[in-house]
């Protein structure tokens, strides 16, 4: 079994470095496969209302719990979707979400989109505000939040995001937010940070792998982990699982580092957040 290191948020609360994430994991599936990551050494996962498997990610951390694992070594995130943003329908998501968790408390709760047209970013905040003063989420933050997002949301609001939760790997890798993270003390943690699946093809790559023994997967997930960022790769088997958590008995030189950024371009593998609704 691997264990990820843990990792302090800006409010202390421990984190693993790299967790397992469930996006377009069916339903059916998503027990099974969440059971699966926390024998391996998992603590953190990460889920949102979105994703229609937040039972299955509850089954499996209560399963976890009966069978011995202590539910604080056990990180979990979940988020709150566009169509409910706003202070009350805010709070009324956040008791669905853990309805449907059938969890006692949450790690971490965060607003999925900043959605800057509906402009309700800011009341959606005030929201997970109210949650972390009254102990229902141990830290609260933002997903996919722009410098102009994050610079307006501190200027309103008095908790400092945990983290923010935005698209990163070595085709787009985001220096100016990252930078911004660092001076406001919010966490980097990257989904889709094998530019889903896009990055497995690469020849240059590869041919780290190979010096390394390690697939191409474990090369641009200890890329991430060795810059810093919380990295939340999803896996559908238990082998591919395994492997994934499998990146911290090897150190990418600093040239091997500069080859993966020479290969920042911009490219996206997911929606751009100033275009989401």
């Amino acid at each position: 079994m691997h264990l990820a290191p843990k990792v302090p948020l800006n409010n202390g609360v421990l984190i693993d470095a790299l967790g397992y994430g469930v996006y377009k994991v069916p339903a059916p599936d998503c027990a099974d496969l969440v059971s699966t990551a926390l024998d391996a050494g998992y603590r953190t996962v990460d889920t949102a209302a979105l994703y229609a498997n937040e039972e299955g990610v509850g089954q499996a951390v209560r399963a976890a719990v009966d069978g011995g694992l202590p539910r604080e070594e056990i990180f979990v995130t979940s988020k709150v979707w566009n169509d409910r943003q706003g202070y009350d329908s805010t709070l009324a998501a956040f008791g669905e979400s853990m309805d449907r968790l059938g969890l006692e408390y949450l790690d971490m709760f965060l607003i999925h989109w900043p959605c800057p047209a509906q402009d309700l970013y800011i009341p959606t905040y005030k929201a997970l505000e109210t949650l972390y003063g009254e102990g229902r989420v141990r830290a609260i933050g933002v997903s996919n939040f722009e410098p102009e997002h994050l610079h307006r949301l501190m200027d309103a609001t008095d908790v400092v995001p945990a983290v923010n939760q935005i698209e990163l790997h070595p085709w787009l890798q985001q220096r100016e937010l990252r930078a911004l993270h660092a001076e406001l003390g919010i966490a980097t943690q990257a989904w889709s940070p094998l530019a889903r699946g896009g990055l497995l093809e690469d020849a240059t790559l590869a041919g780290l792998a190979a010096a390394h023994g390690k697939s191409v997967a474990q090369i641009v997930l200890r890329w991430h982990v060795q810059s810093g960022h919380l990295v939340i790769p999803k896996a559908s088997s238990q082998a591919r699982i395994a492997e994934n958590l499998n990146v911290f008995d090897f150190v990418l030189s600093g040239t091997e580092m500069d080859t993966l950024a020479a290969m920042d371009s911009g490219r996206r593998s997911g929606s751009d957040p100033g275009a989401m609704k």
